[in-house]
């Protein structure tokens, strides 16, 4: 089914992405943990993503750069704040520099996935916290909401490969 609703939210600074998956809480849990999975739907799919470095622990580091349609590159980070497995992960998300490192003139946003069973499906909710409106304005401008949406809808695909 995949994503079910996407809002803004001015006063609180925050957006919000709820999406349902016809798969356990654990299963949906192991798109995030694993980097593998993670670089098959973390970006739109014209700028697919590819992890360096995924840290899967409180303090841990994510490094990640996704590819767009022309071969241009576009960098970002995580610091893992919180792991409740497999119910809760928070983290922060900020853009890097051509070498990695994280870029100070952009402050990073702070994400919050919850997942949630439903039925024999898995309710995720993932809400980013921006530092203030015109950090949210920008990113929405930025096309943040449609990539996510794009993004997000990928998982389905993940989720049902036999592979895993």
């Amino acid at each position: 089914m995949a994503v079910v609703a996407t809002f803004k939210d001015s006063a609180a600074l925050t957006l919000t992405l709820v999406a349902e998956f016809d798969a356990g809480v654990e299963r949906v849990w192991q798109v995030w943990e694993d980097p593998r999975q993670l670089e098959r739907w973390w970006g739109p799919p014209t700028w697919p993503a590819t992890f360096e470095r995924h840290e899967f622990v409180v303090g841990g580091k994510s490094a990640y750069y996704m590819t767009g349609p022309e071969g241009e590159k576009s960098r970002g980070w995580w610091r893992i704040t919180a792991i409740e497995a497999p119910h809760r992960l928070e983290f922060d998300d900020g853009f890097a520099d051509a070498d990695g490192e994280p870029v100070t003139t952009i402050e990073p946003t702070h994400a919050v996935v919850t997942l949630d069973a439903v039925g024999s499906g898995t309710r995720m909710t993932t809400v980013t916290q921006f530092t203030n409106a015109e950090q949210l304005e920008q990113m929405l401008e930025m096309g943040m909401e449609e990539g996510w949406r794009l993004a997000v809808s990928q998982i389905d695909e993940v989720l049902g490969d036999s592979a895993r």
